[in-house]
């Protein structure tokens, strides 16, 4: 599939930007908003994002871009590619190796391919509609397990630091009196997903994401044999959403955790006109 090997390239393309600061001494954060010194944009993202979509429109000059650093092509263009520069910021600035380059192609709002890429351990996960996910080439599936106390979840903190942390905090709490194994919070949307589609998560959640968090993970769960709502049990749209990924046995009670505390406003409502 043509449109996969782009993603490929493109990623590695934007991986190689990223190793680059990584291992060099030009590791610097600017805030993206004043009142926010956690959240954080590097030099880094904005130079893959700008090789990244370079390569994608010499390809598909007519193809359309939705990317984190300004590009905004709309969700249900007839072709549409979803892009994260540089997916865990904040791990990255502080030199934690545990970042991504995630890239979806969709087609009318349906995801046909992606890739997330882990540049600093040379990892890819992959995925086509119909056919599958891999990890390092190989098939993957998602965790056979029906149970949490024998399950790891995975969560996510946005940069909020008020109602929804604590609607977090108080979902995990409720889950570790469901006796779950454990909870993991890794800090990268995009490599979390790809846990559950290779087992090691049973489930992951978060309270808000944007798409290019989820666009190229979604598909891979899916094809994993896994399953992908919203925090309402919904189907997830291609603009900013709470999320939750499991492996399907798991998603009926932890869906009932994470809905419980679930923001009125989480969501954007759905689009009109």
């Amino acid at each position: 599939m043509r449109e996969l090997e782009l993603a490929k390239e493109a990623a590695t393309a934007g991986g190689a930007v990223l190793t680059r600061y990584f291992d060099g001494d030009q590791l610097k954060g600017t805030q993206k908003s004043a009142e926010k010194s956690y959240d954080l944009v590097s030099q880094a993202d904005v130079e893959s994002e700008e090789t990244i979509v370079r390569m994608i429109r010499t390809a598909f000059p007519e193809h359309e871009i939705l990317a984190e650093e300004g590009q905004r092509g709309a969700a249900d263009a007839d072709h549409l590619w979803v892009v994260d520069p540089l997916d865990g910021t904040t791990n990255f600035l502080h030199q934690i190796p545990h970042y991504a380059v995630s890239i979806a192609y969709y087609r009318r709002g349906q995801p046909r391919c992606g890739v997330v890429y882990n540049p600093s351990r040379n990892e890819w996960y992959e995925a086509v509609h119909g056919e599958g996910a891999r990890f390092q080439g190989r098939p993957i599936q998602v965790a056979p397990n029906q149970r949490l106390d024998e399950s790891l979840v995975g969560l996510g903190f946005y940069y909020d630091r008020g109602a929804m942390m604590q609607a977090t905090l108080a979902a995990m709490r409720d889950l570790f009196e469901r006796q779950v194994r454990g909870i993991r919070r890794f800090g990268t949307a995009s490599l979390d997903l790809a846990q559950v589609a290779t087992g090691a998560f049973g489930a992951y959640f978060e309270y808000e994401l944007s798409p290019w968090d989820f666009a190229a993970g979604r598909l891979i769960v899916d094809e994993a044999g896994g399953r992908v709502t919203d925090c309402r049990g919904d189907a997830v749209p291609l603009r900013k959403s709470s999320l939750l990924a499991s492996n399907g046995h798991l998603h009926a009670p932890v869906l009932e955790i994470v809905r419980r505390h679930l923001l009125p406003a989480t969501d954007d409502p759905p689009a009109t006109g």
